[in-house]
């Protein structure tokens, strides 16, 4: 397989159904067979930090041992960051301090680490931010610096924005809805630019939201939760059945076209090209 650039973009806290009515840019894609759709349901427990692990690993928390929010250290596993450089490949972050404390530094200081240009850990280039109200709009102006800037061959993205409002109005809300939308309207005014650029995109989240306003549990409305992939690896249209989790990190090795990790499942998305062109 050949080497291609990839944006990998979480959206914190978005629900499956909400991304479907409250998305219409995105639509836009799958509608004129640019972009595909799945669903996919989360793994457990249905909480950030486990999860971030989980799309960043492609391993399970009784192998990574990413249990609870509160587990503050280094991941054990190989990551998307890890084999990008293994492949002699650039990689770049503009995401949540949590990435940080799982792939470079733990715990995260925010007086030293928010910027980490040009290491020789895991993210080569990140910037990163610890409250969970930093705008979006400015996270993908961040994001932006570091495509522009470092033209890294895989840039991961997280924002925090839409997980805010959940915690703060609940799923059930117009705070939250509205959030959506606003995170939607900045994908449709980056995007572009990045496709034009040579990057597939994915876009997904690690959990959803519940109608109390929190999520970890074991629901539709913790977690089931959209995937949105831009590529001309995989057939656009809409895929009706659910995809599990551990199924993302392994198709973005199949789209940066790299072998995936020993501990990763072996990929059985459907509607993929067998090889990169």
């Amino acid at each position: 397989m050949c080497a291609r650039k990839l944006a990998m973009i979480v959206l914190d806290g978005l629900r499956f159904d909400t991304a479907v009515t409250h998305m219409g840019y995105l639509h836009h894609l799958v509608e004129y067979g640019i972009a595909a759709r799945f669903q996919v349901r989360s793994e457990l427990p249905s909480l950030s930090r486990p999860l971030y692990e989980v799309l960043l690993t492609g391993t399970p928390v009784w192998k990574n041992g990413i249990s609870s929010n509160q587990t503050v250290r280094l991941s054990h596993q190989e990551s998307l960051f890890h084999l990008t450089q293994k492949n002699g490949m650039s990689n770049a972050a503009a995401a949540y301090c949590w990435v940080s404390e799982l792939y470079n530094k733990a715990p995260f200081n925010p007086f030293y680490d928010r910027i980490q240009l040009n290491t020789d850990k895991p993210i080569q280039n990140g910037m990163f931010y610890w409250e969970d109200h930093y705008p979006d709009t400015h996270l993908f102006a961040d994001a932006n610096f570091l495509l522009n800037g470092y033209n890294p061959d895989f840039l991961y993205v997280h924002s925090m924005n839409i997980d805010d409002d959940g915690h703060k109005h609940t799923a059930d809300s117009a705070r939250y809805r509205n959030r959506v939308l606003a995170a939607d309207s900045i994908l449709a005014n980056v995007l572009p630019a990045w496709i034009d650029a040579g990057y597939q995109i994915i876009v997904t989240a690690d959990h959803g939201m519940t109608d109390d306003g929190n999520h970890g549990g074991t629901s539709s409305a913790d977690r089931d939760v959209p995937l949105f992939v831009i590529s001309d690896l995989i057939s656009p249209g809409i895929r009706e059945e659910a995809i599990p989790q551990l199924q993302v990190a392994p198709l973005a090795c199949h789209l940066l076209g790299i072998s995936p990790s020993k501990g990763m499942q072996p990929l059985s998305v459907g509607g993929l090209s067998k090889t990169s062109p």
